[in-house]
């Protein structure tokens, strides 16, 4: 008698994670950024996709996880979480501690939105300054046909907000 197995359902395919992973790296290319790592992971906080670029430092792996991982862990962008912790450096060390290192509160870690807002998952990009990680990372999971975390409370200012960093990946 065969036994079968039951699939398990992801919140966040893979066809989806490879994508965002494929458009962060082609904007990267188009921006002449430095080279990405670039990791996707689930709303369970595990990897689902991840790539690192040729001539990216070996911890850039771990920093991209950690910037998505913190997002997924707070429920908010890594730019928000260091904006809201930068007074409040001893919780910021206990996140740290709790997190076992896996905390890296830098841009560059968004959630990943489904249609009614709900986190699905979070990319991860390190290489570059952490607003063009940050840039690649929005940009790419909008291309993917998701939504991304608000980086700023107003929509209107998140999109100035864009456009500034869009304006600096061309002028460091």
């Amino acid at each position: 008698m065969a036994e079968h197995l039951r699939p398990v359902l992801s919140s966040l395919p893979l066809a989806v994670a490879a994508d965002i992973v494929a458009r962060a790296i082609e904007l990267r290319r188009a921006a002449g950024l430095l080279p990405l790592a670039v990791a996707v992971l689930d709303s369970g906080g595990h990897l689902v996709a991840f790539q690192r670029e040729d001539g990216s430092g070996v911890l850039r792996f771990d920093i991209a996880c950690g910037k998505a991982w913190g997002a997924l862990g707070m429920g908010m962008s890594s730019r928000q979480i260091r904006d809201r912790l930068a007074a409040r450096p001893a919780f910021q060390g206990a996140l740290a501690a709790a997190s076992g290192g896996r905390f890296v509160p830098v841009p560059g870690g968004v959630l990943i939105l489904d249609a009614a807002g709900n986190a699905i998952g979070a990319v991860g990009i390190s290489g570059d300054a952490s607003d063009k990680d940050e840039y690649c990372a929005i940009e790419a999971v909008k291309a993917a046909g998701c939504g991304a975390d608000p980086t700023e409370p107003n929509p209107a200012g998140r999109e100035a907000g864009l456009e500034r960093r869009a304006a600096r990946l061309h002028h460091p």
